[in-house]
């Protein structure tokens, strides 16, 4: 690989897969995964371009008939924002490798910033150069402008960057951009297109 090059990752789904995220807050909430599901994805876009936390949380449990009491909409907030900035054993040791090879590496997800914060935190956030979250932007993938902001942050031009993402749009969008873009399957796939 050209060591000139940034390669950014995508986190849900990509770095993070949701299928550890979505059982614990159905767990916690004392419902079925799809009932989850069904109210927590409807709100989500609001919530990672900057939406308020207790209006996103309020939204999911009203939804599932629950009262939103701030003490469980703070757990929930907690719970989340954890579990997705948690990598597994997968996830890292693909940051690692990279890292250990010279790898430039960088980040952009849509996120809130809740989980902007936590990933910021993390013991594997010290492997990656640069965070560009939708939160912190009020840009969301796949709007154009935050690719553009992403080069301004990582300090790069388009075509240094090789761009991972789970969603079709997100790609097509950073590849109308200049970046060498591909839809993720999994870590072994990204080193065959990285090598």
């Amino acid at each position: 690989m050209e060591r000139s090059r940034t390669v950014v990752f995508d986190l849900g789904e990509v770095l993070v897969p949701s299928t550890g995220v979505l059982p614990l807050l159905a767990a916690e909430l004392g419902v079925a995964d799809e009932e989850l599901a069904a109210a927590y994805w409807p709100a989500r876009a609001a919530y990672d371009l900057g939406g308020p936390s207790d209006v996103y949380w309020t939204a999911v449990v009203t939804a599932l008939g629950r009262d939103p009491e701030p003490a469980l909409l703070r757990r929930l907030e907690h719970l989340d924002s954890a579990k997705w900035s948690t990598l597994p054993a997968h996830s890292a040791a693909l940051l690692d490798g990279l890292a250990s090879d010279g790898v430039r590496l960088a980040v952009l997800s849509n996120a809130p910033a809740p989980l902007a914060a936590a990933v910021r935190t993390a013991p594997w956030s010290s492997l990656i150069g640069h965070f560009v979250f939708s939160a912190d932007e009020a840009l969301a993938k796949p709007d154009p402008a935050i690719y553009t902001r992403a080069d301004a942050v990582y300090g790069t031009a388009p075509q240094d960057v090789v761009f991972f993402d789970d969603r079709a749009d997100n790609v097509a969008a950073a590849r109308a951009h200049g970046w060498d873009a591909h839809v993720w399957t999994d870590p072994a796939a990204a080193l065959d297109r990285l090598a």
